[in-house]
């Protein structure tokens, strides 16, 4: 049943084919060049696109945005510490501004940085410390198909296999990203956190937690692992993260807000140094690129994400939007994630090969076909590593209906009707940074 009624409302379009030709065509075939009014339902991502909740527009009005001190910051550092459990909390202006800070201080040149699977920005800024970001994913992640209730988990065999490769003294970070969204959004047990962290102390490595979508982690675990059954959402998530030295957040996922994220550690010393770091990049240490305003919203989101209601129901919204999509026959990755859906491109287009980038191609055909922005999580915009052709559609929270969902389907099935007529697509231009390239990259369909 769904938690919530409507207050305000934004009226949406979706353009003529024609246009919706010349949108793509201009875009170098690239949909984050897309303007948002050319887009009708949007599912690019759900990183600060979803809606916020009375409580957290009430508290923007008590913002306080002193520079130093701030009456908001110290809201935001409760409930930081309420919820997951760290009292020292530096913000960001958001996640990548948190991984600059966190990954800045931990790594240097020729370390290598073990993550169950690293999302673009942390394997862009690990290589951008002069780091190896090395992924740890367990076997059955790169299969759709495979069954498994925790696809998301660290393969603690693979990272003692790359201990064995490099020397533990070379791995100063281990990270666990839950839910794991290169692998489509998969869950990570607690067991597997407690495992990765006595890994990560037999080795002697700060262990880290991506705690982006921690709230809908724990849901999954009171779900699928046994010893949790009986346990809160809000009791899970912090036992989960408190097996870390040190969180980064996204506060723009499960803080439910459109702004912000935060590093928190309970290590001083690891605080003390991301503060100086948080001073350079972000502002000073009790606003960090955040208006205290955005603060005040981020502490109430935070509390609101490990409410069940709010959390089931946005789980639900993944499931129905999966159900109806295999209701008519797309390939989907199974079981159904957190936060999005993700179509297997590959299934989808059988004749392109990985060099044609089979996933930039289906998120093309899904926007030509009925304006419905998504995006490549494959060769397109992991170049150099052995990831299944995927697009992820991920879902804003409280945001979208069923019928947007019903619409998004229709187009899916549409685009599959004619898919041995679809030709594959290369690149044209791309910046010098390849973690990033899906980003500004353009391209063109291969001749034929």
């Amino acid at each position: 049943m769904v938690q919530y009624k409507s207050k305000m409302v934004e009226r949406i379009h979706l353009p003529e084919r024609a246009e919706r030709e010349h949108a793509l065509e201009a875009a170098g075939y690239n949909v984050f060049n897309l303007d948002a009014e050319d887009v009708f339902i949007d599912l690019l991502t759900d990183s600060g696109t979803g809606t916020m909740s009375e409580a957290q527009w009430a508290a923007l009005i008590r913002g306080d945005e002193s520079y130093a001190g701030s009456k908001s910051f110290a809201r935001l550092e409760s409930s930081v510490d309420d919820v997951m459990g760290f009292p020292h909390v530096i913000p960001a202006h958001q996640g990548r501004g948190a991984e600059n800070v966190l990954y800045g201080t931990l790594l240097e040149a020729g370390d290598v940085a073990l993550n169950n699977t690293h999302f673009d920005t942390t394997r862009a800024h690990v290589a951008n410390q002069g780091a190896d970001p090395v992924d740890c994913p367990i076997p059955d992640a790169a299969d759709p198909s495979a069954d498994g209730d925790f696809k998301g988990n660290f393969s603690i065999e693979r990272g003692w296999e790359i201990v064995e490769e490099v020397g533990a003294d070379r791995i100063p970070v281990v990270i666990q990203t839950i839910t794991n969204n290169s692998t489509a959004g998969q869950p990570v047990s607690v067991e597997n956190t407690r495992r990765v962290a006595a890994f990560a102390d037999e080795i002697n490595a700060t262990f880290v937690i991506d705690a982006c979508r921690f709230a809908e982690n724990a849901y999954f675990v009171t779900e699928r692992e046994d010893t949790y059954a009986d346990a809160t959402v809000a009791a899970v998530a912090r036992e989960q993260l408190g097996y870390a030295d040190a969180l980064v957040m996204s506060g723009k996922k499960d803080g439910l807000v459109n702004v912000g994220g935060f590093v928190a550690t309970d290590d001083e010393r690891i605080a003390d140094r991301c503060r100086q770091r948080a001073i350079l990049y972000e502002g000073f240490p009790t606003y960090g690129g955040m208006a205290g305003r955005d603060m005040e919203a981020l502490a109430v989101g935070l509390r609101e994400a490990v409410e069940v209601e709010y959390v089931r129901d946005r789980i639900e919204q993944i499931r129905t939007l999966a159900s109806l999509l295999e209701d008519r026959g797309v390939p989907v990755y199974t079981p159904t994630g957190g936060h999005a859906v993700y179509l297997d491109a590959e299934a989808c287009f059988p004749h392109l090969p990985p060099s044609a980038f089979p996933g930039q191609v289906l998120v093309c055909e899904l926007y030509r076909e009925g304006a419905v922005r998504g995006v490549e999580l494959g060769s397109f915009a992991f170049p150099g590593t052995d990831r299944p052709e995927l697009v992820r559609l991920a879902v804003p929270r409280r945001t979208y209906h069923r019928e947007h969902f019903e619409h998004v389907a229709d187009t899916a099935a549409a685009v599959l009707e004619r898919a041995e007529e679809v030709s594959g697509l290369e690149i044209q231009t791309e910046p010098e940074v390849p973690e990033l390239r899906h980003f500004t990259a353009e391209l063109e369909p291969v001749s034929s």
